[in-house]
């Protein structure tokens, strides 16, 4: 029998962060019409240091910390790294959340960092609204 593949786990959307210092939400991806989504993970890769200052959240736009409370990035201090985000289970399962048609997804900085550029990749999986 084969594997099922229509919702399968995927890159959603890569993203240029120009300015990991800057306090500000960039769009990372809208839900397509006709579909929901429901994120997985996250991954930023910095370009140099971002010192211990960095803090973000992700989320729907107007609830940026519906998906991912407040994150740091102090231990992104590399041209080379790159670090996953996403929630942890522990004795009570996180809670994901769906979004639908039309939503978009924000990276916010909280709390800014050094003055670096970043790459944030976003995955999940679509399925039919």
């Amino acid at each position: 029998m084969p594997a099922l593949q229509e919702s399968c786990i995927a890159l959603l959307s890569k993203t240029a962060i120009a300015d990991l210092s800057s306090v500000a939400e960039t769009t990372v991806y809208t839900v397509p019409i006709g579909k929901t989504c429901i994120l997985t993970e996250s991954w930023l890769k910095v370009a140099a240091d971002v010192g211990a200052s960095l803090a973000f959240t992700i989320g729907q736009d107007g609830a940026e910390t519906d998906w991912l409370n407040t994150q740091n990035g102090d231990n992104l201090d590399d041209p080379l790294d790159c670090s996953i985000f996403k929630p942890v289970a522990s004795a009570t399962p996180p809670t994901l959340k769906e979004y639908v048609a039309g939503e978009l997804i924000k990276f916010a900085v909280t709390a800014g960092g050094n003055a670096v550029a970043g790459t944030f990749y976003l995955f999940g999986f679509l399925d039919d609204a």
